[in-house]
Order: C-alpha cells, then structure tokens, then sequence
C-alpha cells in the first residue's frame, strides 16, 4: 500500500530516529549515524517541526528505553506511572529534534539559507543548550556515537562532544543533497565548495586522530598502581541496614585479592560503596579504615555525607580518600544531583513529589574539589557527573592530574545504559588527555587512558578486581582552553538568523 504525504513524513522521520538509536550502544553501529539523518532532510520540509519532533520521539524513546527499568524496578514506581514519565521525558526530549527542523526550514525558506550552513549550527546549539536547560541531560549528543571509532574520539580535545555532532550532521546534508542531486538528475546541482568543506573536515579529522594515536606516552611522567574494586551489591540489599557488615566483608576481601601482585598505590571503590556514614565513628567505618592501613596504600570510597547547619542538616554524596596510615586526606561532594533520584527540583511547592531511588534524604550539590594524592590530585566525577564535559574540566583546570569515576550502575540492570555511560566517559579522558579510573558497583569498571581506549575493564554483574598502572598529568588542550565557546558562537548566531527572519517576514 502507497503511503500518503503525511504517512510517508512520518515514516520516514521514524526510520532516521531510529538509524540514529541503532548507532549508539548497543548495538553500536556507529557509522549508521553519517546518514542517519537523511530520511528525516528528505521529508521535514512538509512539516518542519513534526517530523523533527517525530523523529527525536524515535531516537530517545529506543537509547533511553532502559528508564523504564530504572522506575519499575528499583524505583517501584507503578508501571503506568513509569510510562507517562517516560513518555513525557521523551517528548520534552525531541521538542530539541524538531526545533531544530523547523528553525532551518524557516531559514531556507525565508533567508535562503542551506541546510549544509544551518542544520550542523543549529543542531550544536541546541544541543548544548540540552545539556543544562532544567538542570541538563546531555545524554547521547550525537557525537557520542563515535566513541569506538578511536580515531575520530582524538579530535574531542580540540572541540569537544559538540565538534563531532558537528561533523557528523555536516556529512548527513551532504549525503542527502548527493542523494537529491542524482535523483533530480541535476535540476539541484551538489554544492561543490560544501562538499570540497565536508571532504576535507573528515580527512582532517582522520589525519589529526591517526597523528595523536601514533604520540608515544609521556616516558617522565609518575605513575600510579591503581585497582578498581566492583563489589557487585543488589540494589535491593545495598541499603539494607542488615547487609552494611557483609557490604564491607565483601570490598575488604575484593582489596585483598588487589594486592596479591603487590600493594597498589590507590585502591578506588565505586558510588555509595559505604551505605553507612563513614564520618560518624563506629565499628564499620573502623573496618574501612584497616583497609588502607593492611594495604598500605591510598582508599578512595562513596559515601553518604552530612553537614550540620543551624539547625538543619545538608545531605551529600561524597567520595573519601585515605592515606595509607588511614588519615582522612579530604572529602569530594557530588556537584551536579540527578534530579528526581537525589533531589525534587522545587521541592518546596512540590512536597507531594517523593524522589525516585531509595537513599538518605534530598542530597545537596557539593563543589568541584580536587583531592590531595602525594605531589598529585584527583578529579572525583560521582555518577552521571561523567556524562557532563564541564565538571571533567574544571577539575583539570584545577590542577587534577587523575580523573576518577565512582559510580553505582545497578539501577541500569543489564540494559543498553551501562554500555552509553561507559561511552560518553571516554570522552572525558581524551578531553582533557588525562587518564581516567571508572569504579562501578555492578559494572562497567575500567580504566581508560588519555586517548579514550579502554586498557583495562570488567564485565556486568559479577565481582571484579581490575588493575593497571596509570600515568599522572596532562596536557593543556584546545578544549580546556576553549570549552563550550563555539556552540555559544553558534547559539548567537542561530538567535541571529531567527530575528533576521522576524524582521522580513513581520
């Protein structure tokens, strides 16, 4: 049966969320994503805004299925509830897609602007502008689709996320207007200079990836022994008072096992790996402490944390690091909160909101806070702070020479998300070409070394000790110095076209 014009719009607009979806992990079939977006340009000029919203309900509805998991079974939210959840975030979601195609619809139409100038500027915007706008979810910027093509990750440290999705959405318009062109026989000539510009972006791309790839390692640069301990705690038990004993049993055994080649120098247990205050002195925050005084090296751990106010108490989710003598060097509280599951955003006029996961109180966000290793720091990113390109480099800007993921995965379960979280980290050691240490409850840990690959990692669910030897300190990038400033060039500059368009066209 012959699709009519609305029918075909939306099919079409569907299938390119979906290429887009199947691009990322898993199945990780990244090189979907360079035409992924073809479908969608083929038909959005029937309905710009709907096809582009179409579409994002595709792409996000499939990577972020795994939200549903979260709320129904650790979350123990009612099914339909969870659906409606789910449903609304998705929508809120691809409002951003079909922004996008409806604002360079409107400056074809009525400024003659190319999609090849506008869609790759307005596709970076907005989603820069996703990843803080009601407290920001970065999660699967197109760019991130890369993140097994090692060469193309190296280019991260000149642009960031942003500068791939810029690549990435340049070289879709290209092959839709290659596509039109061939089959309009002509009657639209392909833009010679857009495709001389987009040819000679992805072999620059290539050419520097392929260059920073072959950089040998810096040979006078210290080393650290580190070992990253999964405990591999249910979530069900994980906050059970009558489980804190075997909790500790467990992660004292795994950092045993680390040092059976030798005492590391730093032994790393993931998010909450402590379901107890360690701060308050007791028999099982005494037990912590024998830890780095049997290895005789350094113990950084999750663990709730408290401040005590004028008669009100902050609540923090904190990473503690100890000496080898078990001295208590300095404490690193979470700075950006998940909302819903750490706090309720405007909680105050919202009291009949509870939070999503179980957990002690609405947590407070802490500040960015380097910890002191010997003559070295450490940037602690708690959760999903890996996902966010900022935090990673403000604690390079304040002199981290180590960045450390502690992180609590189990709420994912054996789903496509531990997989995308995994992911977007990567991008964060290449960033800032620093190496970084992943610690997970349940899984992924890994270690990850400046040029994004993953040198060492566990598996999902099961108890994993993962060692390696890491070097300390960076390199100052394009990206530390610049950060974000192109896709606020490109914010202005897409705000410029729409009032250009208000003043013609009243």
């Amino acid at each position: 049966m012959k699709l009519t014009s609305p029918g075909k719009t939306a099919a079409l607009s569907l299938l390119s969320g979906l290429l887009l979806a199947l691009a990322f992990p898993r199945p990780d079939f990244s090189w979907l994503a360079w035409f992924g977006l073809v479908p969608l340009l083929t038909v959005m000029e029937r309905h710009p805004f709907r096809s582009g919203f179409v579409a994002g309900c595709a792409f996000f509805g499939l990577v972020l299925y795994w939200l549903n998991i979260v709320m129904t079974t650790y979350g123990r939210m009612h099914p339909f509830f969870s659906l409606v959840a789910y449903v609304l975030l998705v929508a809120y979601l691809a409002l951003f897609f079909g922004l996008a195609t409806w604002a360079v619809c409107r400056f074809r139409e009525q400024l003659g602007r190319s999609y090849l100038l506008t869609l790759p500027v307005v596709w970076v915007a907005l989603e820069f502008l996703r990843s803080f706008l009601l407290s920001g979810f970065p999660w699967a910027s197109l760019g991130y689709s890369q993140q097994n093509r090692e060469v193309l990750l190296q280019s991260v440290d000149l642009f960031g996320v942003h500068g791939l999705s810029f690549l990435i959405v340049f070289a879709n318009v290209l092959v839709f207007q290659l596509w039109r062109s061939l089959a309009r026989r002509g009657s639209e000539p392909l833009s010679r200079s857009g495709v001389a510009i987009g040819l000679l972006l992805i072999i620059a791309a290539h050419a520097y990836g392929f260059w920073r790839l072959g950089l040998p390692e810096d040979a006078t640069a210290p080393t650290l022994e580190v070992a990253l301990i999964q405990g591999n705690i249910d979530q069900s038990v994980k906050w059970d008072p009558a489980y804190q004993q075997k909790t500790v049993e467990i992660y004292r055994e795994l950092s045993r096992e680390a040092t059976a080649d030798g005492a590391p120098d730093l032994i790393v247990w993931p998010e909450s790996a402590t379901p107890f205050y360690f701060q308050e002195p007791g028999p099982l925050s005494a037990q912590v402490t024998e830890v780095s005084r049997a290895i005789g090296g350094h113990l950084l751990f999750g663990s709730p944390a408290y401040e005590k106010g004028m008669g009100s108490y902050r609540y923090l989710n904190s990473a503690f690091l100890l000496s080898p003598s078990g001295v208590v060097l300095g404490r690193s509280d979470k700075v950006h909160l998940v909302p819903f599951g750490e706090y309720v955003p405007l909680g105050r006029f919202l009291p009949f909101i509870d939070k999503l996961v179980t957990g002690i109180g609405d947590f407070s966000p802490g500040t960015v806070n380097p910890l002191p290793l010997e003559a070295a720091k450490l940037g602690v990113l708690v959760c999903f702070e890996g996902i966010f390109p900022e935090l990673a480099r403000d604690y390079a800007a304040s002199g981290s020479g180590l960045l450390v993921n502690i992180t609590n995965d189990a709420w994912f379960g054996r789903s496509s998300a531990p997989h995308q979280h995994l992911a977007m980290t990567r991008f964060r050691a290449v960033e800032n070409r620093l190496w970084l240490a992943r610690a997970a409850n349940t899984g992924i840990s890994a270690l990850i070394d400046p040029k994004g690959r993953i040198v060492a990692r566990s598996e999902l669910f099961a108890p994993a000790v993962v060692r390696g030897k890491v070097l300390l300190g960076g390199e100052a990038t394009l990206y530390q110095r610049i950060g974000e400033l192109p896709a606020l060039l490109f914010c202005a500059l897409a705000v410029f076209w729409l009032i250009r368009t208000r003043r013609r066209y009243p």
